[in-house]
């Protein structure tokens, strides 16, 4: 019988991409997630276990191990605020604690790419700290340290993306002439993927990095050109890390809380001193940023987006998700059934398209749009009105046909 993997942190960017590889590979895979209903719309939610944990709870793991053979631990609490790195290492020590209770094989940890020596970032030193801990148990443990990861929905990546669209002129800290070595989401998959058969990797720490070395002005304005954008940069000495988050937790789809701690652990260079992961897994071939950017570009329409939102509850959202605004509307009605259908509309602001189906009595109606440059961003504020009315629009028509068959 084939190996059972459990994945950690199964809602988030890293699991999204990686269960599907562990899928392909032949491999069971059961997944860890505090909220199992924010799994329904994935696409690979049918082919997993789910089992219902919080690793912040050390009582509610006592069967997550059963027959697992790895574990994955894909977890960050930056979300939570002031305070994370206490719970980070706390969940960290719960789970060590019980993978060794289950005497589970192995386990895998994907932590920043920082050099520990230094003065780093909070978020960045617990990254770190995770690791220790992590290690603390008896269970064998290889743990991949990265920086910034290119690939649609990265949030790394979509800060980049969404701030390099919206401003003509980007302003910065004086910092993003630091420097930094990203990695493609395609090379992290791979690595996580090759650890498990490739036991040369195990109890060792490896810093995991792209083929080329740059700045984080660079990569915005290498962004802006494979993009046909044209785009300056602006450094600002002393800009408040608290008003830095606040811009692009409102324009982009990362959070505040976490924009807060991404942004201060880009304030030091994040770059590879030890590249002993090249010797020990040579199967990985690395990619570019620039070719990783035109693949998350070539990412960014309906059939590739991870479905985040789609759930059963009757309501309306609007989410920045890859690349994207999405405006989702589902609303409960007498009618039957209809097969997705899908139109698509490419404006010179950006690409739109609109899926409309009616399941289980429930009418839904999603609007992806893929704004170019910041016309793009008004064009889709100034829309959006729009689009609630055509919804109600579409309740009414439905309605009024049922009454006349």
């Amino acid at each position: 019988m084939a190996k059972l993997i459990l994945v950690t942190g199964a809602t988030g960017y890293i699991a999204s991409r990686l269960i599907p590889r562990l899928l392909d590979s032949g491999y069971r895979v059961r997944c860890l997630a505090r909220d199992p209903l924010r799994l329904q719309g994935r696409s690979w939610f049918n082919k997993i276990e789910v089992f219902q944990a919080d690793v912040s709870n050390a009582s509610t793991l006592t069967h997550a191990f059963d027959d697992v053979d790895t574990a994955y631990y894909l977890i960050h609490n930056m979300s939570y605020g002031h305070g994370y790195t206490s719970l980070e290492l706390e969940s960290a020590r719960n789970f060590a604690q019980a993978a060794e209770t289950a005497q589970i094989q192995h386990i895998i940890y994907l932590g920043g790419l920082a050099d520990p020596e230094q003065a780093i970032a909070p978020h960045m030193r617990s990254r770190i700290e995770t690791g220790k801990v992590l290690r603390t148990g008896k269970v064998p443990v290889t743990e991949f340290r990265a920086g910034v990861i290119t690939g649609s929905g990265s949030i790394s990546f979509e800060m980049i993306r969404f701030m390099t669209e919206l401003c003509p002129i980007v302003p910065g800290p004086l910092w993003m002439k630091n420097k930094s070595q990203p990695i493609a989401i395609q090379n992290v998959i791979d690595y996580l993927v090759a650890a498990l058969e490739n036991k040369n990797g195990q109890g060792q720490v490896f810093e995991v990095g792209g083929p080329e070395i740059t700045t984080y002005k660079d990569l915005m304005l290498r962004y802006a050109r494979t993009r046909g954008l044209k785009r300056n940069m602006v450094l600002i000495p002393g800009v408040p890390i608290s008003f830095m988050a606040f811009g692009v937790g409102l324009m982009t789809p990362v959070p505040y809380s976490i924009a807060y701690a991404l942004i201060g652990g880009l304030s030091a260079d994040s770059i590879v001193k030890y590249p002993e992961v090249l010797n020990v897994f040579p199967e990985v071939k690395l990619i570019d940023f620039d070719t990783a950017t035109k693949d998350a570009l070539t990412k960014t329409e309906p059939s590739y987006i991870e479905r985040v939102w789609d759930t059963t509850k009757e309501r309306t959202q609007f989410i920045k998700h890859e690349g994207c605004f999405i405006l989702h509307s589902k609303k409960k009605i007498a009618a039957k059934p209809i097969e997705m259908l899908r139109e698509t509309h490419n404006t010179p602001f950006g690409d739109q398209w609109v899926e409309l189906h009616i399941k289980d009595s429930f009418l839904s109606q999603t609007i992806f749009f893929a704004p170019h440059g910041m016309l793009g961003f008004l064009y889709w504020y100034c829309s959006m009105p729009f689009h609630h009315l055509r919804f109600r629009g579409l309740i009414g028509d439905i309605k009024r046909q049922n009454k006349q068959q």
